[in-house]
């Protein structure tokens, strides 16, 4: 286990970012058809084609999820990706015209007020960088941190990131989870260097801080984005999303896909404080592979949402912890920068 998506095998993810635009997009990509779901728990998500997981529509199984900065805009990777993909025929046949037409999904989260140069005009950059993240595929280890979809991410008050994680279940089935971390809350215990999620924490993967000891006061205060920090000059509301996949090699159904994306977001709820607000665009997709076949008892599938709830948590920690040093004003400082040794 390599603590990554990629640990589920038959699925590649690809990056793309551009320093100058503080933005960018990672694609997850099956090499077959894989049952999918979504959870929009966030007041404002902006998502494209979720519209086709819900149970009572006829598709079941997609080609790819698409992550991305850019809100609105950003849903303009997809594009790139069905560009991309247009010369090799991936996707349904829609006869009896030689068009294949790829099922991709997509989540996007906000990051126009990150201090990027979002003044471009004409098409929008996420098209290209959508292509790009799909020549840009592999089954290895990616990084993590500022890179793809988390590149522009910021939270209450670290620079947010990619993060991803792994595991087991007591029953042999695989777990895997990826999250740009873009939380209007924060990740960390009132400002330390602690994360919510350090319970859950595996061989050191996010610093090995632990809990403080005491505890600090006031971790019942609100503590969330606020308008003009960081050296922004906007006054809007603060705003912000978390995005991400929870994938397995388990076989579901789709309504067993779409519980296990609901048990994501309790992950959410494990590492961030507060999360799945008015502002928010909270969205978690679940995958599975089908490569393992799912025992009909209670506890199996009770099992495996445990883990997609704790895998989400840690990957979320780990995003953060693996930002890198904030590019300047409208970025808060990483992570690293303000707590490394």
């Amino acid at each position: 286990m390599r603590n990554c998506l990629t640990d589920i095998s038959g699925l590649r993810v690809g990056h793309a970012h551009d320093e100058t635009l503080r933005s960018g997009v990672t694609a997850v990509i099956f090499d077959r058809p894989a049952i999918a779901a979504a959870s929009l728990l966030g007041g404002a998500p902006a998502v494209r084609d979720t519209a086709l997981l819900a149970l009572e529509n006829a598709v079941e199984r997609i080609d790819a999820i698409v992550l991305s900065g850019g809100s609105v805009y950003g849903l303009d990777a997809t594009s790139g990706l069905h560009a991309a993909w247009r010369a090799d025929g991936w996707g349904l046949p829609a006869n009896p015209r030689p068009v294949n037409v790829p099922v991709v999904v997509q989540a996007s989260l906000f990051d126009l007020t990150n201090g990027g140069a979002k003044d471009w005009t004409g098409p929008s950059p996420y098209l290209a960088l959508g292509e790009h993240a799909v020549r840009n595929l592999t089954a290895d280890r990616s990084p993590l941190g500022s890179i793809g979809a988390g590149f522009g991410a910021t939270t209450a008050d670290l620079r947010g990131g990619l993060g991803a994680a792994s595991s087991l279940t007591p029953q042999g089935h695989t777990i895997a989870a990826m999250v740009a971390v873009n939380a209007v809350g924060s990740t960390t215990l009132a400002g330390t260097r602690h994360f919510w999620a350090a319970t859950f924490e595996r061989d050191g993967e996010f610093g090995d801080a632990g809990w403080p000891s005491p505890l600090p006061p006031g971790l019942d205060r609100l503590r969330v984005k606020q308008p003009d920090a960081w050296g922004t000059t906007t006054a809007a509301p603060p705003t912000g999303t978390v995005i991400g996949i929870v994938a397995t090699d388990a076989a579901l159904t789709p309504a067993q896909a779409h519980r296990l994306a609901i048990a994501a977001q309790d992950g959410l709820a494990r590492a961030i404080l507060p999360t799945h607000l008015a502002r928010d665009g909270d969205v978690m997709f679940a995958a599975s592979t089908e490569a393992a076949p799912l025992a009909a008892d209670r506890d199996t599938f009770t099992e495996l949402c445990l883990a997609a709830t704790l895998t989400t948590a840690r990957a979320i920690a780990r995003g953060v912890h693996a930002a890198a040093p904030s590019p300047g004003p409208g970025c808060p400082p990483s992570w690293s920068e303000r707590f490394a040794p």
